[in-house]
């Protein structure tokens, strides 16, 4: 866990963590008292599930004006009302790589397709209620020549991906419609689409 800043840190008392969960990632509780910004305490209770660190990564190719995007099953989403897979950008956990290395393998694990020059273009929590993970997001150019593999992901971890590649138009449109709704993808298709990428 990242250090607090010393104001922070004069503003949060852990008082206990229990375990909940340690099965596939880390499930705790955490009680602590928080000085409100009125100078009063509360004492707070939260569940954070620890799953690590990931990377995501929008690939794109300007001379075709496509992107590259994943559709697998996410049980998850399922159980919440979404029956059929996800369509998302590659993505993965870190576990103990730095970003870089760990998006690279990712995509072609799950693409087949290498990626040469990843650019970092921001980091976002996206569950920040609950869920403790950071995510480091990049863009990168690719282009037929770069496939090396038919990709897939590994099925030995369940992984059964199918791989995308419509235009930006038609992406944001998917967008709309209610086609695309993983948050780090709508992210990312909106960079592509303020940064011009594809022009």
């Amino acid at each position: 866990m990242a250090s607090l800043s010393p104001d922070m840190q004069d503003r949060i008392r852990i008082q206990s963590v229990e375990t909940l969960s340690d099965d596939w990632y880390v499930l705790k509780k955490t009680t602590f008292d928080y000085r409100r910004q009125d100078g009063s305490w509360q004492t707070l209770s939260r569940e954070t599930y620890d799953r690590g660190n990931g990377a995501a990564i929008l690939l794109y190719d300007p001379a075709r004006g496509r992107v590259l995007l994943t559709r697998q099953f996410r049980f998850p989403a399922y159980v919440n009302g979404h029956p059929e897979p996800l369509i998302e950008a590659c993505a993965g956990l870190l576990d103990d790589r730095d970003p870089e290395t760990a998006i690279r393998q990712e995509a072609e694990e799950e693409t087949g397709y290498r990626v040469a020059a990843p650019r970092r273009v921001f980091e976002a929590f996206m569950s920040p209620g609950s869920v403790t993970e950071r995510l480091v997001f990049f863009v990168a150019e690719y282009s037929p020549a770069d496939r090396t593999t038919d990709g897939g992901g590994v099925a030995a971890e369940g992984e059964d991906i199918e791989i995308l590649e419509p235009t930006l138009a038609e992406a944001l449109a998917m967008v709309g419609r209610g086609e695309i709704m993983d948050g780090k993808t709508i992210l990312l298709l909106q960079y592509a689409q303020l940064h011009r990428l594809l022009d």
